[in-house]
């Protein structure tokens, strides 16, 4: 168990299709609410090694230094003797020196930035602002103060967006020559500002046509595409989000967060007044041998290099081709095997959903 997720609910401004759990800054509710991030960390955690450390959102950056002091204080308890990667959430616009060179000096190795598009009718559309040349000197910034690792969000899919739209953007964004990118394709939620005014989404053969297009371009530009979303250089896949993916425990803190913790994975409240309160948790299911090896599909599935078989046999003891019927998939070439590992044939790997619902 070696990896710890924090939630930091707290935004500047709403985004229009955010779903995640968040609320406008408010300095009396971040105190009161890193109160009870310390009671839940002391009822959850026993002292357990941490090897990856992810502080989410919401916007994390929107914390002044001082909220920023006290949070860090609280995650000095954690054991980190054996931390490999500290990730933090930053929006573009809460970037600056003096910011950066407190995450440097705590131990933050890792950036995670939103900058998801810069044509000025999708950020109209997201309810965000930036441009690029304030992206191009926030990373000459982060470079300088010594971050070698960040990965940028990129959003595509939204109404109105051609296909020559997400080519500019994408262009953008590898100008600022970011070590990872996570990419996005628009969902509208329900209880978004975007799911209550009835937006559609763009048609499904234009959304296929932007997946492919990026697989294509980031793959001609040195990015391994590891994951259906993300695409790395050579050594900066994120650590942190391979945990998920490989099925393994985690603990999640924080209002809305998710954990996996000895064979029981849990929901935290998204209620602010039951979180301060003490009521941490909304929901919690104790795991059974087929959950796990069901969820070890869902989630493998999502790598490219798929799922070890021998692994898979260690962990559960059964072959992974007797605990689910393979055969049509295998024999339709949606699945393929390929030494120790099995895996969706990346020509295949957009409609892995409707793969997946047919396997479970």
């Amino acid at each position: 168990m070696g990896s710890v997720y924090i939630h930091i609910p707290f935004c500047k401004s709403i985004c229009s299709y955010c779903d995640f759990c968040k609320m406008y800054y408010n300095g009396s509710f971040v105190t009161k609410y890193l109160n009870a991030l310390i009671n839940e960390i002391q009822e959850r955690y026993l002292g357990e090694e941490v090897h990856t450390l992810y502080i989410g959102g919401g916007t994390p950056s929107s914390l002044t230094l001082k909220d920023l002091k006290y949070l860090f204080e609280i995650i000095s308890k954690f054991n980190l003797e054996k931390l490999e990667e500290f990730t933090f959430e930053c929006n573009l616009d809460d970037i600056t020196e003096e910011l950066l060179d407190f995450l440097k000096i705590n131990g933050v190795n890792r950036l995670s930035i939103g900058i998801e598009s810069f044509n000025e009718e999708k950020l109209k559309f997201m309810e965000r602002k930036h441009t690029f040349l304030e992206a191009e000197e926030k990373m000459k910034l982060i470079r300088k103060v010594g971050f070698d690792n960040v990965n940028i969000d990129l959003i595509y899919g939204i109404p109105g967006e051609t296909l020559k739209d997400l080519k500019k953007d994408l262009d953008l964004i590898l100008k600022l020559n970011p070590d990872h990118i996570s990419t996005y394709s628009l969902i509208v939620e329900d209880n978004t500002k975007i799911g209550n005014a009835g937006v559609i989404p763009i048609p499904e053969e234009l959304d296929a046509s932007m997946y492919e297009y990026i697989c294509d371009k980031l793959d001609v530009k040195n990015y391994e595409h590891y994951e259906v979303s993300n695409f790395a250089k050579k050594g900066k896949k994120s650590k942190h989000n391979l945990t998920y993916w490989n099925n393994e425990e985690y603990f999640g803190f924080g209002l809305g967060a998710h954990g996996y913790i000895h064979g029981v994975r849990y929901e935290n409240t998204r209620s602010l007044t039951k979180y301060v309160n003490g009521e941490f948790t909304k929901y919690e299911e104790l795991l059974n041998k087929e959950d796990k090896m069901y969820n070890e599909l869902m989630l493998g599935f999502r790598k490219m290099e798929g799922i070890n078989l021998r692994e898979f046999f260690i962990k559960y003891d059964v072959n992974m081709q007797e605990a689910f019927d393979l055969r049509e998939a295998l024999k339709e070439e949606e699945l393929i095997v390929e030494g120790e590992y099995i895996y969706i044939n990346p020509e295949y790997i957009y409609v892995m959903n409707e793969i997946l619902i047919k396997l479970l």
